[in-house]
Protein backbone atom coordinates (compact mmCIF):
# COMPACT_ATOMS: atom_id res chain seq x y z
CA UNK A 1 0.00 0.00 0.00
CA UNK A 2 2.81 2.20 1.00
CA UNK A 3 4.20 1.97 -3.11
CA UNK A 4 0.99 3.69 -4.30
CA UNK A 5 0.57 6.52 -2.35
CA UNK A 6 4.12 7.26 -1.99
CA UNK A 7 4.04 10.55 -4.13
CA UNK A 8 0.53 11.83 -2.16
CA UNK A 9 2.48 14.50 0.15
CA UNK A 10 4.37 15.45 -3.04
CA UNK A 11 0.93 16.41 -5.30
CA UNK A 12 -1.80 18.45 -4.95
CA UNK A 13 -5.22 16.62 -5.91
CA UNK A 14 -4.49 16.35 -9.67
CA UNK A 15 -1.16 14.80 -9.31
CA UNK A 16 -2.55 12.67 -6.56
CA UNK A 17 -4.75 11.00 -9.05
CA UNK A 18 -2.36 10.90 -11.46
CA UNK A 19 0.51 9.18 -9.56
CA UNK A 20 -1.99 6.44 -8.02
CA UNK A 21 -3.17 5.52 -10.88
CA UNK A 22 0.53 5.56 -12.60
CA UNK A 23 1.83 3.80 -8.97
CA UNK A 24 -0.91 1.39 -9.78
CA UNK A 25 0.03 0.48 -13.32
CA UNK A 26 3.50 0.06 -12.74
CA UNK A 27 2.86 -2.58 -10.09
CA UNK A 28 2.80 -4.69 -13.51
CA UNK A 29 6.76 -4.57 -13.70
CA UNK A 30 7.19 -6.04 -10.47
CA UNK A 31 6.99 -9.45 -11.74
CA UNK A 32 5.23 -11.53 -14.60
CA UNK A 33 2.60 -12.74 -13.32
CA UNK A 34 1.21 -9.35 -12.20
CA UNK A 35 2.38 -8.39 -15.72
CA UNK A 36 -0.22 -11.06 -16.94
CA UNK A 37 -3.39 -10.27 -14.72
CA UNK A 38 -3.18 -6.37 -14.68
CA UNK A 39 -3.46 -6.09 -18.11
CA UNK A 40 -6.99 -4.62 -18.07
CA UNK A 41 -5.98 -2.12 -15.52
CA UNK A 42 -3.04 -1.04 -18.14
CA UNK A 43 -5.35 -0.45 -20.73
CA UNK A 44 -7.58 1.69 -18.65
CA UNK A 45 -4.56 3.63 -17.58
CA UNK A 46 -3.33 4.41 -21.07
CA UNK A 47 -6.63 5.18 -22.12
CA UNK A 48 -7.36 7.69 -19.33
CA UNK A 49 -4.53 9.14 -18.32
CA UNK A 50 -2.34 8.75 -21.68
CA UNK A 51 -5.48 9.61 -24.14
CA UNK A 52 -8.00 11.69 -22.60
CA UNK A 53 -5.66 13.52 -19.86
CA UNK A 54 -2.72 13.51 -22.14
CA UNK A 55 -0.23 13.00 -19.72
CA UNK A 56 2.20 10.43 -21.16
CA UNK A 57 3.71 8.50 -18.11
CA UNK A 58 4.20 5.26 -19.24
CA UNK A 59 3.68 2.82 -16.99
CA UNK A 60 6.83 0.78 -17.29
CA UNK A 61 8.52 3.97 -16.47
CA UNK A 62 11.19 3.64 -13.19
CA UNK A 63 10.06 5.93 -10.97
CA UNK A 64 11.35 6.80 -6.99
CA UNK A 65 9.55 8.24 -4.17
CA UNK A 66 7.76 11.99 -3.92
CA UNK A 67 7.26 12.54 -7.83
CA UNK A 68 5.96 15.36 -8.36
CA UNK A 69 3.50 16.64 -11.32
CA UNK A 70 2.74 20.11 -11.64
CA UNK A 71 0.04 20.22 -14.40
CA UNK A 72 0.79 17.45 -16.21
CA UNK A 73 -0.43 18.11 -19.41
CA UNK A 74 1.32 17.52 -22.39
CA UNK A 75 4.08 15.62 -20.28
CA UNK A 76 6.08 12.22 -21.92
CA UNK A 77 7.70 10.30 -20.29
CA UNK A 78 9.33 7.17 -22.35
CA UNK A 79 9.01 3.79 -20.29
CA UNK A 80 12.43 3.13 -19.91
CA UNK A 81 13.25 6.57 -18.69
CA UNK A 82 14.17 6.34 -14.77
CA UNK A 83 13.50 9.16 -12.38
CA UNK A 84 15.39 9.49 -9.19
CA UNK A 85 13.58 10.41 -5.45
CA UNK A 86 11.87 13.43 -5.36
CA UNK A 87 11.86 14.32 -8.45
CA UNK A 88 9.15 17.46 -10.17
CA UNK A 89 7.69 17.73 -13.91
CA UNK A 90 6.17 20.29 -15.34
CA UNK A 91 3.52 20.57 -18.16
CA UNK A 92 4.56 19.89 -21.97
CA UNK A 93 8.20 18.39 -20.73
CA UNK A 94 9.58 15.35 -23.14
CA UNK A 95 11.77 13.27 -21.53
CA UNK A 96 12.81 10.08 -23.88
CA UNK A 97 14.95 8.29 -26.38
CA UNK A 98 16.62 9.64 -30.02
CA UNK A 99 16.96 7.70 -33.25
CA UNK A 100 20.78 7.41 -33.99
CA UNK A 101 22.14 8.45 -37.42
CA UNK A 102 22.42 3.81 -38.02
CA UNK A 103 18.55 3.88 -37.46
CA UNK A 104 18.63 2.58 -33.99
CA UNK A 105 17.46 4.30 -30.58
CA UNK A 106 19.67 5.77 -27.58
CA UNK A 107 19.04 5.07 -24.21
CA UNK A 108 16.15 6.54 -22.57
CA UNK A 109 17.57 9.20 -19.81
CA UNK A 110 18.66 8.77 -16.19
CA UNK A 111 17.69 11.42 -13.98
CA UNK A 112 19.32 11.23 -10.14
CA UNK A 113 17.28 12.55 -7.30
CA UNK A 114 15.64 16.39 -6.22
CA UNK A 115 15.73 17.25 -10.06
CA UNK A 116 13.25 20.31 -10.82
CA UNK A 117 12.50 20.43 -14.72
CA UNK A 118 10.90 23.17 -15.78
CA UNK A 119 8.14 23.57 -18.31
CA UNK A 120 8.90 23.02 -21.94
CA UNK A 121 11.80 20.73 -21.54
CA UNK A 122 13.08 18.35 -23.76
CA UNK A 123 15.63 15.76 -22.08
CA UNK A 124 16.58 13.69 -25.13
CA UNK A 125 19.21 10.52 -25.62
CA UNK A 126 20.77 8.17 -22.86
CA UNK A 127 22.50 10.49 -21.05
CA UNK A 128 22.62 11.27 -17.28
CA UNK A 129 21.35 14.28 -15.35
CA UNK A 130 22.79 14.72 -12.08
CA UNK A 131 21.31 14.61 -8.20
CA UNK A 132 19.97 18.71 -6.91
CA UNK A 133 19.63 19.81 -10.87
CA UNK A 134 17.00 22.72 -11.58
CA UNK A 135 16.52 22.79 -15.19
CA UNK A 136 15.01 25.83 -16.85
CA UNK A 137 11.44 26.31 -19.04
CA UNK A 138 11.94 25.51 -22.43
CA UNK A 139 15.64 23.96 -22.27
CA UNK A 140 16.73 21.15 -24.83
CA UNK A 141 19.17 18.94 -22.91
CA UNK A 142 21.04 16.40 -25.34
CA UNK A 143 24.20 15.94 -22.95
CA UNK A 144 24.74 14.78 -19.46
CA UNK A 145 24.67 17.49 -16.62
CA UNK A 146 26.11 17.17 -13.65
CA UNK A 147 25.53 17.08 -9.68
CA UNK A 148 24.47 20.62 -8.47
CA UNK A 149 23.82 22.84 -11.26
CA UNK A 150 21.38 24.67 -13.06
CA UNK A 151 21.21 24.89 -16.67
CA UNK A 152 18.92 26.91 -19.20
CA UNK A 153 18.62 27.66 -23.12
CA UNK A 154 18.82 25.24 -26.34
CA UNK A 155 21.19 23.41 -26.10
CA UNK A 156 21.21 23.60 -22.20
CA UNK A 157 23.91 25.01 -20.61
CA UNK A 158 25.22 25.40 -16.88
CA UNK A 159 24.28 28.83 -15.61
CA UNK A 160 25.60 28.02 -11.70
CA UNK A 161 27.32 25.08 -10.44
CA UNK A 162 28.15 24.73 -6.73
CA UNK A 163 31.14 23.72 -5.28
CA UNK A 164 30.00 19.78 -5.39
CA UNK A 165 29.39 19.82 -8.87
CA UNK A 166 31.34 17.52 -10.83
CA UNK A 167 30.97 15.23 -13.70
CA UNK A 168 28.72 12.31 -14.11
CA UNK A 169 30.72 9.13 -15.34
CA UNK A 170 28.63 6.27 -13.78
CA UNK A 171 25.56 6.93 -12.42
CA UNK A 172 24.61 4.07 -9.34
CA UNK A 173 20.92 2.81 -9.83
CA UNK A 174 21.07 1.24 -6.62
CA UNK A 175 21.72 4.88 -5.01
CA UNK A 176 18.37 5.70 -6.59
CA UNK A 177 15.32 4.95 -4.34
CA UNK A 178 12.68 3.41 -5.26
CA UNK A 179 14.85 1.75 -8.26
CA UNK A 180 14.46 -1.55 -8.58
CA UNK A 181 16.61 -3.59 -11.08
CA UNK A 182 14.31 -6.53 -10.56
Amino acid sequence: MNFIFQDWNANTTKGRLIMVLFRLANIGTRNKFLKIIGLPYRLFYTFFVEWTLGIELQWRTKAGKGLMLHHGQALVVHGGTILGTNCSLRQSTTIGRKELPDGSFSASPVIGNNVDIGSNVCIIGGLHIGDNVKIGSGSVVVRDVPNNCTVVGNPAREIHKSQKSRKIRNLNFNRISGYDKN
